[in-house]
């Protein structure tokens, strides 16, 4: 969503005319965001088609998240330190990773543009984290693995809320624009708390559900709710009004 803007602001000036037969591209997606895209992907096809089931198996304990694990009952591995965010870059299914990487380009392209690389990944990893964690409070004796990007997605739709979902294209990248919205602000803003509503009304569905239509396996919609909290108020973290390097 962008800010509207009047007719002429729509028309390029004559000496910034576009060139003939000169086209945006159809995916103009930040590289730290393709970087993302492309380990999930990765790991999926690894997944499907390269482990066996032994393998797949080993894979699953490894890099899910196991809320069980970290309860002592099991005892003590290095992976205990891992899991919180190697989960997620897994997923269970080709429609949960499919799913997945639409809605982390169509949310983490203009804030990677926004906070640049290094603050992106630093916000996936630290959503994510947040993500497991409030997982694992409200389920530390759950025993079946927990995998996929949702919760960091998450976390960038409430950032997405924080910036009141407003578009700057100006430099030819999408980007969201302004100082992150006061959470006075937000609470006023109809179309944000729109938004907010009906997020919240289909993760508390899913979850009451048990699953999403096209996507295997139950629906983790408390993990979704930890990050789309710590996104939304921890991003003044990432973005204090610094001039973003180009991810």
């Amino acid at each position: 969503m962008s800010e509207p803007v009047s007719p002429a602001e729509t028309e390029p000036p004559p000496d910034e005319a576009p060139e003939p037969g000169r086209r945006e591209p159809v995916f103009n997606l930040p590289p730290v965001v393709l970087a993302v895209i492309g380990i999930c992907a990765a790991v999926f096809l690894l997944q499907q088609y390269v482990l066996d089931d032994t393998q797949n198996m080993t894979l699953l304990y490894d890099g899910a998240f196991i809320p069980v694990l970290y309860t002592g009952k099991y005892g003590f591995d290095w992976f205990l330190f891992t899991r919180p965010f190697t989960y997620a870059f897994m997923h269970g299914g080709i429609a949960h990773v499919a799913i997945n990487m639409i809605w982390l380009a169509a949310f983490g392209s203009p804030l990677a543009n926004r906070l640049g690389a290094l603050r992106f990944a630093i916000f996936y990893a630290v959503t994510g984290l947040a993500s497991v964690v409030l997982f694992w409070v409200l389920h530390p004796y759950g025993e079946v693995p927990l995998v996929g990007a949702s919760g960091a997605i998450s976390g960038m739709m409430g950032a997405a809320a924080r910036y009141g979902f407003r578009i700057d294209r100006s430099s030819g990248r999408a980007a969201f624009a302004g100082e992150p919205l006061p959470i006075s602000a937000v609470s006023r803003s109809r179309g944000v708390m729109t938004f907010l509503g009906v997020w919240m009304v289909i993760n508390l569905a899913t979850g009451l559900l048990g699953f999403a239509p096209g996507v295997d396996g139950q629906i983790a919609w408390e993990a979704h709710i930890g990050g789309f909290i710590a996104g939304f108020f921890g991003l003044r973290f990432f973005d204090r009004g610094w001039l973003a390097p180009s991810p």
